[in-house]
């Protein structure tokens, strides 16, 4: 089992254990949370002193001037995902990024980023990446040959890891890492029916208000195709919906410029009808089917449960806050955030 030809730095860790009892295929992304290069992260105290109980490590570090340095050799399993099972299957690499949300990586390192995962694919025979922007399905899903998954920090641990930059950018990631291995460009997630893939479009037409500055436009509905930019926040009207990995629901924008997550707009109105009546501290609301989980712990993102959803159940908001660039409410009785989008005033 070899290590990458990219790397520019190396310090070995002792946080490791040796060697990993499983192959590799996957691949976890983190944010180092710092703008480190691959020397300085290297040399980063909680990965260079031994510490059986809270040591950390990681296979490798990418630097914010796109270096590449070695911390654990791709034999050896790192300490870096909170997740033993994760680590001894996985490729571990830091990314040098901005210290606070959504912890932003600069194009040098980003660029490197692909490169590595390329190399690293490669050198382990993967000819696809897949990233299905969903725990569950990732590690309910056996690897093919010639296929590796991504993974990501926060489905192991209470942690934002790898930040909100890199996550929306998991799709883009594994489309373009699938495109130079020569694999299949069509989609990023298998065609069984073990895999999130896009639903059928559904015609609609009503607008939508954005709050967020960092939400994708995607070329396709989901966060397996490849972004377009950032969307700027205001009104926009969706003509279209369908279902796709990484989001209960995707909005078409009419201007064609593609595709966005409606988890993250906030509906204002519609052709031929008038908007819903505001949500405001004090509505008795309740929650539409196929809503999902907000806040800023790692339940965000879950589908809200079928018996906790629908007409007959109602709910009282005590508290109205943005999270994310998401406007949400606090629902008394079942103490959970959810994005005002999903609920509706009775």
């Amino acid at each position: 089992m070899s290590n990458s030809s990219l790397v520019t730095y190396t310090k070995i860790s002792p946080n490791r254990t040796s060697p990993r009892n499983h192959k590799i295929d996957t691949i976890s992304i983190h944010c180092f949370v710092g703008q480190v290069t691959a020397k300085s992260g290297c040399n980063a105290g909680a990965f260079t002193k031994y510490d059986p109980d809270n040591g950390a490590s990681c296979n490798y570090v990418v630097g914010h001037d796109g270096s590449t340095g070695l911390c654990v050799e791709e034999k050896d399993r790192s300490w870096c995902t909170s997740s033993g099972s994760n680590d001894h299957r996985a490729v571990t690499i830091e990314t040098a990024s901005e210290t606070k949300d959504p912890y932003k990586v600069t194009a040098a390192a980003y660029a490197a980023l692909l490169d590595l995962v390329t190399d690293i694919c490669r050198r382990n025979g993967a000819k696809k990446l897949l990233w299905f922007g969903d725990k569950a399905k990732t590690l309910a899903y056996t690897p093919k040959s010639g296929e590796m998954v991504m993974t990501v920090h926060r489905w192991f641990a209470n942690k934002a890891c790898p930040g909100n930059y890199l996550y929306n950018l998991h799709g883009e990631i594994a489309a373009e890492v699938t495109k130079r291995l020569g694999g299949s460009s069509g989609t990023t997630t298998p065609s069984t029916g073990t895999g999130a893939s896009s639903g059928a479009q559904t015609a609609v037409n009503y607008t939508v208000k954005v709050t967020a500055t960092d939400l994708n436009i995607r070329s396709g509905p989901g966060t397996n195709y490849g972004s377009k930019g950032a969307i700027k926040p205001g009104i926009y009207t969706i003509v279209a919906e369908a279902s796709g990995t990484g989001a209960s629901k995707w909005g078409k924008l009419k201007s064609g410029a593609g595709w966005i997550s409606l988890d993250y707009a906030t509906k204002t109105g519609a052709s031929g009808f008038t908007a819903s009546k505001a949500v405001t501290v004090g509505s008795t609301v309740t929650i539409q089917t196929g809503a999902v989980y907000g806040g800023l712990t790692t339940s965000r993102g879950a589908k809200v449960p079928d018996y906790v959803s629908g007409k007959n159940r109602r709910y009282t908001v005590k508290q109205i806050a943005t999270h994310k660039g998401v406007q949400e409410a606090l629902l008394k009785e079942i103490t959970s955030w959810v994005a005002l989008s999903y609920l509706t005033v009775v």
